[in-house]
């Protein structure tokens, strides 16, 4: 890895994230309609939902939130590309040396930033309602959502590339895919009582295995078959993302 990929990285990264730190009432906004779940739905979980061991509602909630936030956030990155397309912006940096691989990577860097602070500052709510901080577990799983939330966000920049002109083709396309991807991962209810068509759904919906990881590993469970399953589905999205974007920003757009 050469020096100036990694500075041209630093300078996409600083550009993108310097706007997120003079407002950083945004972070709270996106936050809002997971917080909302976490704490009007959340709570309805208990006594509804049967939970093995004395295990509390909000330890098999909170993860699933997380994954929730990487749908709502690094998947709705792309706008941002968008907006610098249309108004000349990633034009005028296209035509600098700078190295066309950092452009995306620095981006990627700057939404994995963003849901990490979101992330604790969800964990941070959830304690005094009952959720147990298992540490070892807890970073696994953060660590586990970047990597997803990275292959998300990269997707999500292809698509805005490929929605050029108008950019309407990204909305679409996000808006059909977040909440498929959403209740057939189990985010909101488990799909144990669902309709067997439904749980095959379930079953291959890479988004199903990365919260079975994130559950099993916020539960301190680091070492359950989960976990494995959650790491090759996360990897495989983030691999695919990162290679399709970074060929896409080497032909110019």
């Amino acid at each position: 890895m050469s020096m100036k990929f990694v500075n041209d990285t630093g300078t996409v990264f600083v550009r993108e994230f310097t706007p997120a730190l003079r407002e950083p009432l945004g972070l709270l906004i996106t936050m809002g309609q997971p917080l909302l779940f976490l704490l009007l739905f959340g709570s309805q979980l208990d006594g509804a939902v049967a939970f093995g061991g004395g295990v509390s509602p909000w330890q098999w909630f909170v993860p699933g939130i997380l994954v929730m936030m990487c749908l709502f956030g690094p998947m709705g990155a792309g706008y941002n590309l968008l907006i610098d397309m249309m108004g000349g912006a990633m034009e005028r940096m296209l035509v600098t040396p700078m190295n066309r691989a950092a452009m995306l990577i620095g981006r990627t860097l700057k939404e994995s930033v963003i849901l990490l602070v979101q992330a604790a500052l969800i964990i941070a709510i959830a304690m005094p309602m009952g959720f147990r901080l298992y540490p070892v577990g807890v970073v696994a799983g953060l660590v586990l959502l970047v990597v997803f939330g990275v292959g998300l966000g990269a997707l999500s920049f292809v698509l805005a590339i490929k929605a050029q002109p108008s950019g309407s083709l990204f909305w679409i396309v996000t808006q059909v895919l977040m909440f498929p991807l959403l209740l057939l991962s189990g985010v909101l209810l488990p799909m144990d009582a669902a309709p067997a068509w439904l749980r095959a759904a379930s079953v291959v919906n890479p988004v199903t295995h990365i919260v079975d990881a994130e559950r099993a590993l916020f539960a301190g469970d680091i070492a359950d078959v989960s976990v494995l399953y959650g790491l090759v589905s996360a990897t495989a999205i983030a691999v695919v993302g990162l290679v399709w974007g970074t060929r896409l920003m080497r032909r110019g757009i």
